[in-house]
């Protein structure tokens, strides 16, 4: 059933191995060095690797640096599999502990090979006979339906013995209450007379407060009411004022520069790369913060709590020297993975972040709280910003240099579901390019939605307000025309005038409309675009994965045909980003999932209220 199995140090010395029957050993070695690479040096979360038709798994000693690994077919569903691993690890240390300590079992060698065909003979066949055995039959007393039938027979037999009792109550109430009925009517009409005189007296005294409140003026019966107060945000941007579409329009539906609002002082704030997001705010260490209060509330010999997500680590014993167990990380674990997923991350990757967690902490020995709470720390903030920092990096404006060196237009395309601010955006990203110094054509993709092409002229005509008309300008040929078309031959006009960029709308559609998706793809595949950004909202947390998702593999299957052509997202452009304050576990999620990187994050309803993301800002504030 297994192709390999080795045992060997984490600087390359292979203590032991097991060869299968039906090996191919030259693959299976190259498999175990591709899972090396991919889970050792880049540190993937998880601790299986699938390589051509082998699928290999790890598992990592850190206490005496060992690596054992295992080697399957594909195909092989194998549920005994993390069983054998752990066996053979618990058997290989237990026998050659003091050789290790000493560092001379890979001067000696070791003789394994008994003990591990006992192992994996004695798994395989617990595996057999519980495969094999029959599933004995439940009796009526062990099923659900009894227990259901047992619990309501206990409520009637209680219900009925509270009735019988409330029975008897009643009885020698009613043998009481003819007494007493002569008594309660000479008291109630005693307090009837009083009740009445109480009232005359209220009447009298209120005719008195009357007049002398008529005599007051008039101001002061009606207080101002305080009017509503705007709200700020922890990682938003710095404006106070929004843009403002509420002036009268004259003209038909054109805008013109009599109504628009000044707004020249915005210009100038942008230009070069864009500052990350929480970078204008002091970043507070939030872990030495959360070591001291929990180092104080120890010293002090009280259980006070603390704030820090890292503070249940207390609860392990740190008396002598421990070394950090499965079993006692598990408590942990289960706190963190319920701490990440009401941060928005997605169940599969807290799952994930925890494993990778668990393999750098089990095996090491710790002696105080604040050791291990620094390397917990460290584990996990390395874990986070490998996954917010990916394998490439877009910067627009030197890609938008070098298509300007090469005499054509840098093109994006923006995409996503309805109403998440597609439009908003790219006028935001118009606007920076503009202060930039760049000429921008702005395409009216949208032929679907009523009032789209209206909305990006009215951002147009307000940025050429700012800038000049030979900056930017507005490519539409009203509603109702083929998407992919337009785009086509906005491009070749921008190439003619020597525009810069190129910057496509397109209509929203929903993730499961499959003839919209082809519409989409059919653009993508068509114009073939520098880079299709993906415009999702970070309010919806793991819906926008899905979303994500979904769109990236419909522009891959619906462009299969076209040779040549790059139709996958290139990049994520992540809104109202300004109102999730620290749930901030959807950025993680989407880059995760894609492996594509956030190039941009809008904060605010101003045209400036644009960023990139600062890695470390986020994971601070995931990590709170």
């Amino acid at each position: 059933m297994l192709e390999l199995f080795s045992i060997f140090t984490k600087g390359g010395i292979v203590l032991f191995y097991f060869q299968g029957a039906c090996t191919q050993l030259i693959s299976s070695t190259q498999a175990v060095n591709e899972s090396i690479k991919t889970i050792l040096v880049q540190g993937s979360p998880s601790n299986q690797h699938n390589h051509k038709n082998l699928t290999i798994q790890l598992k990592l000693d850190n206490e005496f640096e060992l690596i054992f690994a295992c080697v399957v077919q594909k195909m092989l569903q194998l549920s005994y599999l993390d069983k054998l691993i752990d066996t053979i690890h618990l058997e290989f240390r237990d026998k050659y502990k003091n050789e290790l300590r000493d560092g001379t079992l890979w001067l000696n060698g070791c003789d394994f090979d008994s003990d591990f065909t006992g192992i994996l003979s004695k798994i395989e066949n617990e595996h057999r006979v519980q495969k094999a055995a029959p599933r004995a039959m439940k009796q009526f007393t062990q099923s659900k339906k009894f227990e259901k039938t047992a619990t309501a027979n206990k409520a009637m037999f209680e219900q009925d013995k509270s009735v019988a009792s409330t029975a008897a109550r009643l009885a020698t109430a009613v043998m009481g209450t003819a007494s007493t009925e002569a008594t309660d009517a000479a008291e109630k009409a005693k307090s009837e007379i009083e009740l009445a005189r109480e009232n005359m007296k209220k009447k009298k005294a209120g005719k008195k407060g009357k007049k002398k409140t008529d005599e007051t003026p008039a101001a002061s019966k009606t207080p101002k009411k305080k009017g509503k107060e705007a709200r700020s945000w922890d990682m938003g941007g710095k404006s106070t004022e929004g843009i403002d579409f509420s002036a009268p329009v004259e003209n038909g539906s054109h805008v013109t520069n009599a109504n628009l609002k000044d707004e020249s002082h915005l210009k100038g704030t942008m230009s070069g790369d864009l500052t990350g997001v929480g970078e204008d705010e002091e970043d507070e260490d939030i872990y030495e913060e959360e070591e001291e209060v929990v180092d104080n509330s120890m010293s002090n010999g009280t259980s006070g709590k603390s704030s820090g997500m890292f503070s249940f680590l207390k609860n392990i014993n740190f008396s002598t020297q421990q070394t950090v167990t499965s079993e006692s990380l598990q408590p942990v674990l289960d706190k963190l993975k319920e701490h990440l997923t009401s941060k928005n991350v997605a169940s599969e990757i807290s799952v994930q972040l925890c494993d990778s967690l668990e393999s750098s902490l089990v095996g090491r020995s710790y002696s105080t709280f604040t050791g291990l709470t620094s390397t917990a720390k460290q584990a996990l903030s390395d874990a986070l910003t490998k996954i917010l920092s990916p394998k490439h990096r877009v910067n627009v404006l030197r890609d938008v240099m070098d298509a300007k060196s090469k005499g054509r237009p840098y093109v994006i395309t923006f995409c996503g579901v309805n109403g998440v601010g597609k439009s908003t955006n790219l006028a935001k990203v118009c606007f920076w390019l503009l202060d930039n110094n760049y000429r921008v054509l702005v395409v009216g993709g949208d032929t679907f939605r009523a009032g789209a092409v209206e909305q990006l002229r009215t951002h147009v005509v307000r940025l050429a307000n700012m800038y000049s008309e030979e900056q930017v300008q507005l490519y539409e040929r009203g509603y109702g025309k083929d998407p992919a078309g337009l785009a086509f031959e906005a491009i070749k006009y921008a190439k003619e005038r020597r525009y810069d960029v190129v910057l496509v709308d397109t209509a929203g559609r929903m993730q499961d409309n499959e003839p919209l998706m082809r519409a989409l793809s059919k653009l993508v595949a068509l114009n073939n675009p520098d880079l299709t950004l993906f415009v999702g909202e970070a309010l919806v947390g793991n819906e926008a994965v899905d979303q994500l998702v979904k769109f990236n593999q419909s522009l891959i299957d619906n462009s299969s045909a076209s040779a040549g052509t790059k139709s996958v997202i290139d990049g994520i452009l992540l809104t109202k980003f300004d109102c999730i304050d620290d749930k901030v576990g959807a950025a993680i999620s989407m880059t995760y999932i894609t492996g594509q990187p956030i190039v941009f994050v809008g904060t605010g309803q101003q045209y400036p209220d644009l960023k990139s993301l600062n890695v470390k800002s986020v994971v601070s504030a995931l990590l709170r």
